[in-house]
């Protein structure tokens, strides 16, 4: 049986500490702020980040280099035959694309998966590889289970703020200033390769219920329905520095699914430099069957 390391990056939400007590791999992000790099839970963590967001400071996202994914996978492979390697969706970043041209030069001992997730579905993706590899698959095999598996998915994602979808261009000036005036609350969608409009909302009470209601009919239409807890699904609560009203969603999401367990962890940087903070954040992932 072949000895499998499991890789990820630092978009999955998973520190470099939980990678140790999981057993797993994680590639910090870069971040260019100013004239210097910073890398996620490196050199730079959740408060400094949004620290420097919040005074102005001009921050960008960039991908690890080719040279230090190599690096990782060449120090892995003399321990381990195999990697699977989960970068974040390729509709959101250029990484995944790129850890698979790499991966070419491998002769299949790096499998690249590309299931189109992030922050907390894409750390589910990591513990169902964990599970896969316990289970004596292979490479190959987990490749094509998670990527096969992609749509047993949903994100939706309540944003507090209009300025930074302007900052980054993804909206109009004009159309944020609207937004603003008229205190709108834009619901996202992360399903499949992009992060869409879903849904306006006037307050934050209407926010989270569109959002738990979305959810709800994911559950009861795609996933097997709301079972008695455990259930069916993993449920997951993402914020943006929004740590208090991530754990208030929690309660109003357990009156609708009882007795399940909620996972709650801050989004990844890489999303929250686009959003800002005061964002909250509803997932469910279908648990895989083996």
């Amino acid at each position: 049986m072949s000895k499998i390391a499991v890789v990820t990056d630092s978009n999955s939400g998973i520190t470099q500490k939980e990678a140790k007590e999981l057993g797993l791999y994680v590639l910090p992000m870069p971040f260019m702020i100013g004239d210097d790099t910073y890398y996620e839970d490196i050199n730079l963590t959740q408060e400094q980040f949004y620290e420097l967001l919040l005074g102005g400071e001009n921050i960008s996202t960039s991908q690890p280099s080719p040279e230090e994914v190599c690096k990782l996978w060449d120090s892995l492979l003399q321990e381990y035959d195999e990697i699977v390697h989960i970068p974040m969706s390729s509709g959101l970043s250029g990484s995944c694309q790129s850890a698979y041209f790499l991966a070419q030069e491998y002769d299949d001992k790096v499998q690249v998966v590309d299931n189109q997730r992030i922050s907390v579905t894409q750390r589910q993706s990591c513990l169902d590889a964990l599970e896969l590899v316990k289970q004596g698959k292979d490479a190959k095999y987990i490749k094509e289970f998670l990527e096969a598996d992609k749509f047993n998915s949903s994100i939706y994602i309540m944003l507090d703020t209009l300025q930074y979808l302007k900052k980054g261009g993804r909206i109009t000036p004009a159309a944020a200033a609207i937004g603003t005036l008229l205190k709108i609350k834009p619901v996202l969608q992360i399903q499949g390769e992009k992060l869409d409009a879903f849904s306006k909302a006037r307050t934050v009470s209407q926010g989270k219920s569109v959002m738990m209601n979305a959810i709800k009919n994911d559950v009861e239409t795609r996933f097997g329905g709301i079972l008695p807890a455990p259930g069916g699904v993993w449920l997951e609560i993402a914020h943006t520095q929004n740590l208090e009203a991530a754990m208030e969603l929690k309660e109003e999401l357990l009156q609708i699914f009882p007795g399940y367990d909620v996972y709650i962890a801050p989004l990844s940087l890489s999303v929250s430099c686009h959003i800002g903070p005061g964002a909250l954040a509803i997932a469910c992932c279908k648990k895989i069957s083996l």
